[in-house]
């Protein structure tokens, strides 16, 4: 991949080769502003000329694939690329710890405190924090690409996705407005679904149950694709258990479960939800934004035979991915959103009280954010005496001893330079 270039007064000029970038900062005529994405910036040169550069994007539920793009004299060309992990599944799940030590809360032996949810209204506009996130992480990124490379434009996939049309491709007319529960009851529908028998063992005539297949605690939802029938023994015995793990002594019955039951469509409702946010929220950044289908995306792809990656889909997107070039992309960046860290000032063990020393005493807050000018989230460079060097995010503690996120590595603040600050992502090669 290319090296983003600025110039003295930080204005961003045309991405520079690996070798040309590691020249100027061998003779002293550049420093290195920025590691990730890696970016130089000119201690003496003022300006320069520039050519057409675009910023390409392909939103997925959990993965966005991004791609910039040059216009040399040979065409299109793939300069920079990355893949855009988000972390919506943590929000969801952190929200749900949250919601439940406050209901734990509510439940002991102290003063009634009522829910505040019942008096507060949402904002037109509002979107849930998982889905928010993912909208800013994009919105963040495309900023940061801006200010390190002079992007004239920006290319955006947008499809609109028919859940009922991707369920029952023969729905038409007035059978949107029925759906499949039209003229039963749910239990009823399950019954003439699995044919009045547990899916899991194949006894009949005995009291069934309503199972989840992907249960809630591992965000299952409460759609009919993923109810089914089960006895009350196998209900008991699979409990929360992943359906693969239960059934994997009996793979004939796992394949006839898997194949009456639809995936899920919970991302194709968050790319619904969320496809005018992003490009509303692109739009204020000033400059100019187009919006292609993914079937063009497709066809550019397939005519061009290169394989389904997220930030290939993203080079390929509009007319100028007819006949883009990748072939100066070797191992793409991979981006995750990890965020800045927890505004939770005490933590709580697994029963929701306040965690305490051996000595019965609580766990005194961290007084600074930063420690001895590093803060959880950097990354650093630990060299020690005798050993390789690391270069990884950091977790910094009061002690002084601080560790390595990714590493079992401890180290004092002699032994690590800052390389970059906290951006609220890690950063690793494909």
């Amino acid at each position: 991949m290319k090296v983003f270039v600025i110039d003295k007064n930080k204005k961003p000029l045309m991405p520079c080769h690996p070798a040309r970038a590691k020249e100027l900062l061998n003779k002293g005529k550049a420093a290195v502003y920025r590691m990730f994405p890696f970016t130089i910036i000119l201690l003496e040169r003022e300006g320069g000329d520039v050519q057409e550069v675009e910023v390409k994007l392909d939103p997925g539920s959990k993965t966005t694939g991004i791609s910039v793009v040059v216009l040399y004299k040979r065409g299109w060309v793939v300069v920079w690329a990355a893949n855009l992990a988000h972390k919506s599944q943590l929000i969801v799940e952190k929200l749900i710890v949250r919601r439940t030590i406050r209901r734990n809360r509510r439940n002991r032996n102290t003063r009634y405190r009522p829910a505040r949810f019942m008096n507060r209204s949402s904002p037109k506009g509002w979107l849930p924090p998982s889905k928010r996130s993912r909208i800013d992480n994009v919105v963040n990124w495309v900023k940061k690409l801006i200010n390190i490379s002079p992007i004239t434009a920006m290319q955006v996939e947008s499809v609109k996705f028919d859940p009922q049309k991707m369920v029952n491709p023969e729905i038409v007319g007035t059978e949107y407005q029925q759906g499949k529960l039209f003229g039963y009851e749910v239990r009823e529908y399950l019954l003439e679904k699995w044919g009045r028998t547990c899916v899991y063992c194949g006894v009949k005539d005995v009291p069934l149950e309503i199972d989840h297949v992907v249960p809630r605690s591992r965000d299952g939802s409460d759609r009919v694709n993923n109810l089914t029938l089960s006895c009350h023994q196998c209900n008991q015995k699979k409990g929360n258990m992943p359906v693969e793990q239960f059934l994997a002594s009996k793979p004939d019955r796992l394949t006839q479960l898997k194949q009456q039951c639809l995936i899920s469509l919970k991302g194709v409702a968050d790319m619904n939800s969320t496809r005018y946010a992003i490009g509303n929220g692109l739009k204020k950044l000033g400059l100019p934004v187009s919006f292609w289908t993914g079937g063009q995306t497709k066809f550019n792809r397939c005519q061009s035979h290169y394989p389904k990656e997220h930030w290939v889909d993203a080079a390929c997107v509009g007319e100028t991915g007819r006949k883009v070039d990748m072939s100066k992309i070797k191992n793409p960046l991979l981006i995750k959103a990890v965020g800045r860290g927890n505004r939770q000032v005490q933590l709580n063990d697994k029963y929701g009280f306040p965690r305490r020393k051996q000595d019965g005493s609580l766990y005194e807050p961290k007084k600074a954010k930063r420690i001895n000018g590093f803060q959880t989230g950097d990354i650093v460079k630990v060299i020690k005496k005798g050993s390789c060097s690391f270069i990884a995010r950091m977790t910094a503690r009061a002690s002084g001893y601080f560790w390595l996120a990714d590493k079992k590595v401890s180290f004092t603040v002699k032994e690590c330079r800052l390389i970059q600050r906290d951006d609220g992502f890690s950063y690793s090669k494909i």
